[in-house]
């Protein structure tokens, strides 16, 4: 069996994006994957909107945390992918081995302006724009060339 491939999603607050992104590829990659999330300034929940959205698209949440990047430190992942601008800006720590780094940009349901039922409809397109994203990330050739890899990672980024 191959060894799984390790992915750690990143935005500030480890609270939205980042945790819908884990939970999906968790959900979805099978024995194939490790998905872990982490925020530069965590805010130490999982916002509702993401459990209610994730909720709809039938993904569990249930023992995922918000968590600092730094507890990452020392671990080894294969793929760092930042889900917001900010955190995209800032200096992430130095991973373990050889990490690709790649950002995709993706606006935070969190601070979506609307009533609540807009806030939600918001949230659960974000979250189908991610699915969609891992499910292009679980179907990549992991055995392709590293330029190759992060090329595709990049475009991934970019629908």
């Amino acid at each position: 069996m191959t060894e799984k491939k390790r992915i750690l999603f990143i935005c500030t607050g480890n609270s939205c994006r980042s945790q819908m992104a884990e939970a999906i590829l968790r959900h979805l990659g099978g024995d194939r994957f490790e998905a872990f999330s982490a925020g530069s300034h965590p805010a130490g929940f999982i916002h509702p909107l993401t459990i209610e959205a994730m909720g709809v698209l039938d993904i569990p949440v249930e023992g995922q945390t918000s968590k600092s990047w730094d507890e990452f430190a020392d671990t080894h992942v294969d793929v760092v992918i930042t889900v917001c601008d900010a955190a995209a800006s800032e200096t992430c720590p130095a991973w373990p081995g050889d990490a690709i780094a790649v950002h995709w940009s993706l606006p935070d349901p969190a601070y979506f302006p609307g009533d609540e039922d807009e806030r939600v409809r918001f949230a659960i397109q974000i979250a189908q724009r991610i699915r969609a994203k891992i499910e292009g990330l679980i179907e990549l050739d992991w055995a392709a060339e590293r330029d190759e890899l992060i090329g595709r990672l990049v475009f991934l980024g970019e629908i």
